[in-house]
């Protein structure tokens, strides 16, 4: 049974929050219920009002995370390549480097936008793998239409080159974007330079 309310919809929310923070930093089998509730700044029985257990609250915050994730991919495609451009090789070079770096760019900003969610959704929950492999099928499938369509070089193969895309982002997310040394702007814009200058056609 769940408190009904502008107050119970408040201490949910802190509650989902101190437990993002908690997973986050200790992983799911350290984490316990009484140090959520010590982060929220509420009592352990006010947890069972809205969560049936430490389980329960984990995977809304894995859920939450993928359902920001997906709504984040549709965003990233939504502003389409200028069809004036396709037909020379130069605007067709600068409306790839356009389209990666758009995609890239909202991906880093999504990821280094809610890093505690970023770390339970992206490295550390049961679904993290699901849903990179997911992440890694449709970079290949991007790829793929390059190639197809005379952007990718013809002898390069797509499949290790979305995989090889998939292990920077991970690895640049975690050194890189997280420990805030590098914004998610020019993540995405070394990230292009390094690719495109290897696949271009």
């Amino acid at each position: 049974m769940r408190k009904k309310g502008s107050n119970g919809q408040e201490s949910r929310a802190r509650l989902l929050e101190a437990a993002a923070q908690e997973f986050a930093r200790s992983g799911y089998h350290e984490t316990k219920i009484s140090t959520i509730v010590s982060r929220a700044g509420l009592t352990q029985p006010s947890f069972y009002l809205y969560f049936q257990s430490k389980e329960a609250i984990f995977e809304e915050l894995m859920e939450l995370f993928e359902i920001q994730f997906k709504e984040m991919g549709r965003h990233s495609r939504e502003e389409p390549d200028d069809p004036d451009n396709v037909g020379q090789e130069g605007n067709r070079r600068e409306a790839s480097e356009g389209q990666m770096y758009r995609e890239l760019a909202g991906l880093f900003g999504f990821l280094g936008k809610n890093q505690d969610l970023t770390q339970i959704g992206f490295f550390t929950g049961t679904q993290s793998a699901a849903l990179k492999r997911r992440l890694m099928s449709a970079i290949h499938s991007d790829f793929a239409a390059k190639q197809q369509n005379g952007h990718f070089r013809h002898d390069a193969d797509m499949e290790i080159a979305a995989e090889c895309l998939l292990g920077t982002i991970e690895c640049l997310t975690r050194e890189q974007l997280l420990t805030g040394k590098r914004p998610p702007e020019e993540l995405a814009q070394e990230v292009v330079r390094l690719y495109l200058l290897g696949l271009m056609a």
